[in-house]
């Protein structure tokens, strides 16, 4: 669990690198004015305003989670995990974004690349929540834990075996 942990906080940093370099690209890019405000407030630019706004509604999504992140430890775990569960729907916001802005992505191998990335988004989000889905909830657990007969253990089993005894095992 700890190198999953380790993966997913390395790869959502460099997910924000990438996503500040494609901001900051397109905000000093003289082919066309795209404000910096634009990024954050949605439908704010001029320039392709509901593909634009898409795009900053993701960051804004995005930052969101970033920002109870970095407040885990003084937030409410259900806040925090309401609000991280944002992550499924800025994937399919930014999606959208990159898709309807981009004319290189709506055809040729760009359009099939793209296509295949959310062919694996969705058999992962599927594969999640068919997951979830068949884990007991935590107070079903802990009442079936709680409903079973306590047992006292044995004097054998409660005492612990002498060093002899457990290497004749």
């Amino acid at each position: 669990r700890f190198a999953v942990t380790g993966i997913h906080r390395n790869l959502s940093l460099l997910s924000v690198a990438f996503i500040v370099v494609h901001i900051g690209t397109a905000v000093l890019d003289t082919y066309v004015h795209i404000p910096l405000l634009s990024a954050v407030v949605p439908f704010a630019s001029g320039y392709e305003r509901l593909w634009l706004g898409l795009g900053a509604i993701s960051v804004d999504l995005m930052a969101a989670m970033i920002v109870t992140s970095l407040l885990r430890g003084r937030l409410n775990r259900v806040v925090w995990r309401a609000v991280h569960l944002l992550a499924y729907v800025s994937w399919p916001v930014a999606f959208a974004h990159s898709i309807g802005s981009s004319k290189d992505l709506q055809q040729g191998w760009l359009l099939v690349l793209s296509i295949a990335c959310a062919a694996v988004v969705a058999a992962s989000v599927s594969w999640r929540l068919a997951h979830a889905a068949r884990q007991v909830p935590r107070a079903a657990r802990v009442s079936a834990i709680l409903s079973q007969p306590a047992t006292r253990p044995t004097t054998q089993q409660a005492t612990r075996p002498t060093r002899k005894q457990a290497v004749t095992r």
